[in-house]
């Protein structure tokens, strides 16, 4: 198969992860919790789990919580030492594909932030990888970078060096011997 295949055999199905600012910035809510450093395939028990750190530090408070991720793609499995062939495996439990610096979590409610963040901070304790906290109004994120006021797409997409000819010319070794 080639490398441009979505799913490749006997590996996970690879996220995408650049080129797009969809899902990086808090719409519903006031705050929000994102993933920092790469895409992963999360269990639904985990967010599950997650969802249940944030509800029981703001028990008895007035807010509303929001999941921004769905876990809609099903891991089979198959046991160990079984012979190629024989069809897929079963079922096994739901998942979801989460991309770099998308938002897992937002909350809205008339709460402090530090009390928030600490909601925040247990429910990041209890998933895998890195995340940050953000408010609404952050800028969006592209992979890893943020986008800064007055930054577009089109700039992010284009090479970030600009060199003249001449030099690059220059800094090629010649393939044959002068």
């Amino acid at each position: 198969m080639h490398d441009e295949d979505w799913a490749t055999p006997n590996r996970n199905a690879r996220v995408r992860t650049g080129g797009s600012t969809k899902g990086t910035t808090v719409e519903w809510g006031d705050y929000g919790i994102r993933l920092r450093d790469h895409h992963r395939r999360i269990p639904a028990k985990q967010l599950e789990i997650a969802a249940n750190a944030i509800r029981g530090r703001l028990r008895g408070q007035r807010y509303r919580l929001y999941t921004r991720v769905c876990a809609n793609i099903g891991v089979y499995t198959k046991g160990n030492e079984v012979r190629m062939g024989k069809g897929k495996g079963t079922f096994d439990h739901w998942a979801a594909r989460i991309a770099v610096s998308r938002i897992l979590f937002e909350l809205k409610g008339d709460l402090h932030e530090q009390v928030v963040r600490d909601a925040f901070r247990l429910a990041g304790n209890k998933l895998p990888g890195l995340y940050e906290f953000v408010r609404k109004g952050d800028p969006p994120v592209m992979g890893i970078t943020k986008m800064e006021a007055g930054t577009t797409i089109q700039e992010m997409h284009r090479p970030r060096i600009k060199l003249p000819m001449d030099s690059t010319a220059q800094r090629i070794p010649a393939t044959s011997p002068p």
